[in-house]
């Protein structure tokens, strides 16, 4: 298990850190700031939906091949209540995984309550 950031890109950009991966799953921590709040002082819905695709990308990543690349061709996200600034646990899980798309599912969770579920499928390219 690594407890480093996201390497490069937006996500590392934002202070996202892989906290476990493995086996179609990861697990990764972030930490709300001001930046990262809207005007109405709650967690931006843009971050949120920033962290369920990192983590759902992660944990695709664990059950692909050299030859293969995932990209996200379609992302819901339901948000179950406001986050605030604060630690957030990230989790990921592959569901399905076909020969050409991947269903994925992920929970952003803080102090043990649920913020959002989302749902994405991942479409699996060549290099």
């Amino acid at each position: 298990m690594a407890d480093d950031a996201v390497p490069g890109g937006f996500a590392g950009r934002l202070g996202v850190t892989v906290e476990g991966t493995g086996d179609g799953e990861a697990t990764l921590g972030f930490e709300v700031r001001g930046e990262h709040l809207n005007p109405a002082g709650t967690l931006h819905g843009g971050v949120v939906a920033t962290l369920v695709d990192t983590v759902m990308g992660q944990a695709v990543r664990t059950t692909t091949g050299d030859g293969e690349v995932p990209a996200t061709s379609q992302l819901t996200v339901t948000y179950l209540r406001p986050g605030k600034p604060g630690r957030l646990e990230v989790r990921g899980r592959v569901r399905t995984r076909g020969e050409h798309l991947t269903i994925c599912e992920a929970d952003v969770e803080q102090e043990g309550r649920g913020i959002a579920h989302a749902v994405a499928t991942f479409a699996l390219l060549d290099r």
